[in-house]
């Protein structure tokens, strides 16, 4: 098989080495490695980045704080493209007509970048570029630092080729997961064979016969679309014996987890990460999440953007890419909310535990019953609608400020039933929250509305 993907043995060997070395140091060792990339990024994206060096214009990279720095976002990245590039051959509109072309994707661009695009859930859909370097960090972090929930069988069989993987996601444009997919194919011809991505997007009844066909035996794929393939193995339409489940891309709940595991009889492990940075997070054997703080740097900040305290949830998250010199991502608004644990875990791992609620569903501003307005937020309308309607597979979208329409992905006879639970749950906590009487519309045997890279946004807010 001819290989035209992006991959450098010999970084990839270099990169392995010192991840492991991480895993058998302390935090302070941690820290060291952390800080001497910092001072090569800042270094390099001075240098090579227009948009950066007039960020950072009067500041030693040797020498000034992160904190120092100024906060980025996406959209201000995306209008500058090709200034905020430290490559001047990288160009949006080369980027957009490469992506274009799906049947491209996992391929090398300019035959020495791996591409992604987002879809554009906070508003503004981003294309990220990885040199050799880049995919080499991603690559030592998933092989050496994920925990595998069946520690013997993957000693026995570490490049899983007894396995049968399915990815199930969006097929339909270069979105990191796929691509990741694709370029793992295109490196190991036996993968070719035993690995295949599905459409998420395509009618339920079709994804399921897919799956059938494939027997996976280990499943990768957004908890979202875990929960529906829990619902159809329920129902006796997904007949697999899958033993792995391994999640990501979206906040994976306690709830959820239990159902998918119970629905499969599978085990489970959840990562984090994102079309900026792949492999933020890890899961170990204690079911902690772990950040790959050798690499990366998160700060949890508030709406103000100042620091918020360890065990304390933030509004959003400021992230620096310590691998990626090319396409440089310092103190970058991610979006994501997540809280920083101060104690090491019962693991050993020297890197820090962090607890991630994922990117911000939007909350609901309902009329009140004295005329005032009600916040309702999504993480309690999603708990309510988990725990005491047993739904996980549903879309909640404001109206109005009295109506709120609920699509469920569920069907068969007990789509009613669970449509009249949903409803009375919403309706009873709507009341306790001093909202006035609401109206909930239904929708009922309706594929979920998915960004195009087929996450599901669960709660929306009326649009103005």
């Amino acid at each position: 098989m001819r290989v035209t993907t992006v991959f450098d043995p010999l970084r990839l060997g270099a990169v392995a080495l010192d991840v492991m070395a991480v895993n058998r140091c302390d935090p302070a060792g941690v820290l060291e490695r952390q800080a001497a990339r910092l001072r090569r990024l800042l270094m390099e994206a001075q240098h090579g980045s227009t948009l950066y060096r007039e960020r950072m214009q009067g500041f030693d990279p040797m020498q000034v704080p992160l904190s120092a720095l100024p906060v980025v976002t996406r959209t201000e990245l995306m209008q500058r493209f090709d200034e905020w590039v430290t490559d001047p051959e990288l160009t949006l509109d080369k980027l957009r007509s490469f992506t274009v072309d799906s049947m491209c994707c996992g391929d090398a661009f300019m035959g020495k970048y791996m591409v992604w695009e987002s879809s554009g859930s906070s508003g503004q859909p981003g294309i990220f570029v990885q040199d050799a370097h880049t995919m080499a960090v991603y690559d030592a972090l998933e092989a050496l630092r994920r925990h595998p929930p069946r520690p013997l069988a993957h000693w026995v069989d570490p490049l899983c080729l007894n396995e049968r993987i399915a990815f199930v996601g969006a097929t339909s444009g270069h979105f990191a997961s796929y691509a990741t997919m694709e370029r793992l194919r295109q490196l190991n011809p036996w993968m070719a064979q035993t690995a295949r991505s599905f459409s998420i997007l395509q009618p339920v009844d079709a994804l399921v016969a897919e799956l059938n066909a494939f027997a996976p035996t280990m499943i990768s794929t957004y908890p979202t679309a875990a929960a529906l393939l829990a619902d159809e193995a329920m129902m006796g339409s997904l007949k697999v014996n899958v033993r792995e489940v391994w999640t990501g891309g979206e906040n994976l709940s306690l709830l959820v987890r239990e159902r998918v595991q119970q629905a499969l009889g599978c085990a489970i492990r959840n990562s984090y990460g994102a079309s900026e940075f792949l492999a933020m997070g890890w899961e170990c054997g204690a079911g902690h999440l772990h950040l790959n703080a050798d690499w990366v740097i998160l700060e949890p900040v508030d709406e103000h953007y100042r620091p918020v305290p360890a065990g304390q949830a933030s509004y959003t998250v400021l992230l620096t890419h310590l691998a990626n010199t090319v396409q440089p991502l310092i103190r970058y608004d991610l979006g994501d909310q997540i809280s920083l644990d101060s104690q090491p875990c019962t693991c050993g791992s020297p890197l820090p535990v962090i607890e991630v609620q994922g990117r911000q569903d939007e909350p609901l501003e309902m009329a009140g019953r004295h005329r005032q307005t009600v916040t309702l937020l999504p993480m309690a309308l999603t708990t309510i609608l988990e725990e005491q309607a047993g739904v996980f597979d549903f879309q909640l979208r404001q109206k109005d400020d009295r109506t709120l329409v609920l699509r469920l992905g569920s069907r068969g006879s007990e789509a009613a039933a669970a449509m009249a639970r949903c409803r009375e749950a919403l309706e009873s906590f709507a009341a306790s929250q001093g909202v006035a009487s609401i109206r909930v519309q239904e929708e009922l045997d309706q594929p979920l509305l998915r960004g195009r890279s087929g996450k599901v946004c669960r709660v929306m807010a009326q649009q103005a």
